[in-house]
């Protein structure tokens, strides 16, 4: 049933359990992988440098009024960017005050930003300590490994910045993580164990983002499955040590997944994200890496100094097909023995121009081979997944009927 007087916004609006606020639209490194400013579009530059104090008020009336029609007791809030410290430490302290007392209402409110960790100094790092706030930085790997793609943009490599950083957070006793885009070709052994020495608290390794009309290059230089090459030794070492070291979500997730679990992770599932991102011009946006798609593909006309985020189910946007129901399963991964738990992949990963978003992730071999290799390690097989898979749904129809 819809809102008296607004017959497009649902009466009963949908949980999103995270808002990313990207309050920077630009950044002082220029990573040529970059999905914002290096690939398919380029809207980033009519947008303002900067989130206004207006529209970061506007977007956390919005979250506020998002909470209390959907009841929910916890959300999360994500500082993003471009790069989001360029908005100053002072701005940052005064918005994380800000936020947590607008959004006194709430019970849980989890506070993060995703940084290329360059700019971070003790200033900032008592700033996220005192602000409770959850920090990822951006590291690929060793000096040489990390500065042949994280650069500025005079061609200066970032590795030395981001180490001083990261001794910053330390020692103001900051909880962390890093984000570590895959490179096919690469050690990935020796890669883990540096990262886990900088002393990180988990690391969220990124599949490099790619659409089936860029990933020749890749194919051809590199093999068939040069991501799976990658990560089955760090699952193997990972599956051995118990999940000892920093937390890995990517192994947990495929370990859930094929004991009949659901996906915790966009990268697999195909479940709804349920999550929007807030551009630094009020804009409201779905999934950031559709930037590597095409112009506007993340668009969904819809903004904050307007609009509820309840009226993201009727917008009719590719974007609200993704936050709220998922897209349809790729025709080509109909008969897949893992169309119930990848389900096409990462739905960036799975366009064309050709075919739209009608296609399996770029990546699929890779993941049919992690987990294959993921199934013989665990001894669960495709069927069995299936059965566990059933049995949950049937204790979750139970409890529903009370």
């Amino acid at each position: 049933m819809p809102v008296a007087g607004r017959p497009d916004v649902p009466a009963d609006p949908v949980p999103f359990g995270l808002f990313v606020l990207k309050v920077a639209s630009r950044c002082n490194l220029n990573c040529d992988y970059c999905y914002m400013y290096n690939k398919a579009d380029s809207s980033w530059r009519n947008k303002p440098a900067i989130m206004s104090e207006e529209t970061f008020d506007a977007t956390l009336l919005r979250i506020r009024r998002h909470c209390a029609a959907t009841g929910q007791r916890s959300v999360r809030l994500a500082f993003h960017g471009g790069e989001p410290t360029m908005v100053g430490p002072a701005r940052f302290d005064a918005w994380c005050t800000r936020a947590r007392s607008m959004l006194a209402d709430v019970e849980d409110v989890g506070l993060g930003i995703q940084t290329n960790g360059t700019r971070i100094d003790a200033v900032w790092a008592e700033v996220f300590a005192r602000n409770d706030v959850r920090v990822g930085v951006s590291v690929d790997g060793v000096r040489d490994e990390h500065d042949r793609h994280r650069v500025d943009h005079r061609g200066r490599g970032s590795y030395d910045s981001i180490v001083r950083g990261l001794g910053e957070l330390g020692a103001a006793g900051v909880t962390w993580g890093v984000l570590s885009v895959i490179e096919p070709g690469r050690d990935p052994l020796s890669t883990h164990r540096h990262i886990a020495g900088l002393g990180a608290d988990f690391v969220n390794y990124l599949w490099p983002d790619h659409t089936h009309d860029t990933i020749a290059g890749v194919r051809a230089r590199f093999g068939r499955t040069p991501v799976a090459d990658y990560l089955i030794p760090l699952f193997d070492q990972w599956l051995e040590s118990g999940g000892a070291g920093p937390h890995v979500p990517e192994f947990w997730n495929v370990a859930r997944l094929v004991l009949g679990g659901r996906s915790a992770h966009e990268n697999y599932g195909n479940e709804p994200s349920r999550y929007v991102f807030v551009e630094t011009d009020g804009a409201i946006e779905g999934l950031d890496v559709l930037r590597i798609c095409g112009e506007g593909m993340g668009h969904t006309g819809l903004d904050v100094l307007s609009s509820d985020f309840a009226e993201l189910a009727a917008s009719g946007s590719l974007s609200a097909a993704i936050i709220m129901r998922g897209l349809p399963l790729p025709s080509g991964c109909a008969s897949c023995v893992e169309r119930t738990t990848c389900a096409g992949g990462y739905v960036p990963h799975r366009y064309s121009r050709a075919h739209g978003f009608d296609s399996p992730s770029v990546w699929c071999a890779d993941i049919l081979e992690l987990f294959a290799h993921a199934r013989a390690r665990m001894g669960v097989t495709a069927a069995e997944t299936a059965r566990r898979r059933d049995e949950r749904a049937r204790r979750i129809a139970a409890v529903a009927r009370g």
